[in-house]
């Protein structure tokens, strides 16, 4: 049969098949600001043995100079969200995605401490900014279908980029070469600069600004049913400016508690201590040499993106609740496993294998829960009016945990002892689980209109916007 007749024969393509298809590239691309957060966050792991040797740190020091990028993006968070919904969500990835290419020049080549902490806190804005514009921008361009799927490439692409942190560290460990390791970020910037020059803008951003005609076009290039979603969106969308519009209200109150809630128990429940100490951990347990304490990092590294792939699989089949739930509760076993661990004295052989299994344990939960779920549900449960501004507070409050957290890591270790840190990182997660439960909603297939109104398409009860257990 020839190609002009097997074109004649094909089955065209339904409307919903060709949002799909329109929509995965610009996600795939969006998702790379991921791929910068991921690299920035795992790359300090494994320079930070070697800054502190060349600039003389102090514990104090060293966890000054880990925390400097999340100063940088507690800043980018404040300012993002404000000009998100200013000036678009493609505009600022373009422009998250420069200052990050930028900053890592002058980590790379700066000659003092000076310039390196100014260059950190310079990414740090950089990510702050992109770590939630990244997921929204995905969330206003996705078919309700497979949206879950699609925002969770942004935390595919973290991840990601946290293991080839890894394996750049463990590639210049030999030669102690820090400098390589954070100049290597320029490759994922730029890649994220030209991808995004090619995307169309948010059409939901569009509409909210009145820009129908904008809007219209970017759903055709997005293949989407251009009648169906003017009349959904246009049925919830006030155009006017956001910036009258206060978030502390009581309607609003409920999805901004859940939004800030998730924000700090993903971080107070220890994951970046893992992520930024992994290879002091188990040089803790045992793990003398720093290439086999890096390479250790590198496999609980790929643990992470294995299970990302694995929620991306389930989150809009089995749900995001549970998803939450479980991950949860598996975070909280592999803490208190790691308290017990740490408290035997002499730690060394099989333990230390034990640790290495316990925290693989650990990031997998994470990786298949809070890792990429509250992202998404952040992207998905503010109404469109307030949604930049409201997902920025969030991400201003995930970012002030972590470096709350980062900040007390090793000072808690002097304090409390290794494993009543762990412990007291399990405790949280109990508490985390039961937020969970009483006040997360499932959001699973629904449009973001549906779960602005608080009901489903079909105005089933079940699926309103309130905590499960009403």
């Amino acid at each position: 049969m020839s190609k002009s007749t097997q074109k004649k024969n094909a089955v065209p393509l339904s409307k919903e098949a060709q949002s799909i298809r329109g929509s995965i590239p610009v996600a795939i691309v969006a998702a790379v600001a991921g791929l910068l957060f991921g690299y920035d966050t795992g790359v300090i792991s494994g320079a930070i043995l070697f800054l502190k040797t060349d600039f003389h740190l102090s514990a104090t020091s060293e966890e000054f100079v880990v925390a400097s990028v999340l100063v940088g993006a507690i800043l980018g968070a404040m300012a993002g969200g404000f000009m998100a919904d200013r000036f678009g969500r493609r505009k600022m990835l373009i422009v998250a995605a420069i200052v990050f290419g930028g900053a890592a020049l002058v980590t790379a080549f700066t000659p003092n401490m000076a310039l390196l902490i100014a260059g950190r806190i310079g990414v740090g804005i950089a990510i702050g900014s992109a770590s939630f514009t990244a997921p929204l921008y995905i969330s206003e361009i996705a078919p309700a279908r497979i949206r879950g799927a699609l925002v969770s490439l942004n935390q595919l692409a973290i991840t990601s980029g946290i293991v080839v942190a890894y394996l750049v560290d463990f590639l210049f460990a030999g030669t102690q070469d820090w400098r390589a390791m954070f100049g290597l970020a320029v490759i994922p910037a730029a890649m994220l600069l030209v991808g995004m020059l090619l995307m169309p803008r948010s059409p939901r951003w569009l509409m909210g600004h009145g820009l129908q005609n904008e809007a219209v076009t970017a759903m055709k290039r997005l293949h989407q049913d251009v009648s169906r979603e003017l009349v959904e969106i246009k049925h919830d969308i006030i155009p006017k400016s956001s910036n009258g519009v206060k978030l502390w209200t009581p309607a609003l109150r409920p999805v901004i508690i859940i939004g800030v809630g998730l924000a700090i128990f993903q971080q107070i429940t220890g994951i970046n201590t893992i992520v930024y100490y992994a290879p002091t951990i188990f040089e803790m347990a045992g793990m003398h040499s720093a290439s086999v304490a890096i390479l250790a990092t590198f496999g609980v590294g790929m643990a992470n993106v294995l299970m990302t792939l694995v929620a991306i699989r389930l989150v809009d089949r089995v749900g995001r609740r549970p998803l939450l739930l479980y991950g949860t509760a598996g975070m909280v076993v592999s803490l208190g496993a790691l308290g017990i661990i740490f408290h035997l004295s002499g730690i060394s052989g099989i333990l230390a294998w034990i640790t290495l299994i316990s925290l693989v344990v650990y990031v997998a939960s994470f990786a298949i829960g809070l890792g990429p779920v509250f992202w998404l549900l952040i992207s998905e449960i503010y109404p469109l009016v307030v949604r930049g501004r409201a997902m920025s507070l969030a991400t201003i409050m995930n970012w002030a945990s972590n470096l709350l957290v980062t900040l007390s890591f090793l000072s808690l270790i002097r304090w409390m002892g290794r494993g009543n840190t762990f412990w007291l990182f399990g405790a949280i997660g109990i508490g985390t689980w039961a937020f969970i439960y009483y006040l997360v909603p499932e959001t699973k297939g629904r449009s973001l209109e549906s779960i602005e109104q608080g009901s489903s398409a079909e105005k089933s009860p079940d699926l309103a916007l309130l905590p499960p257990h009403v």
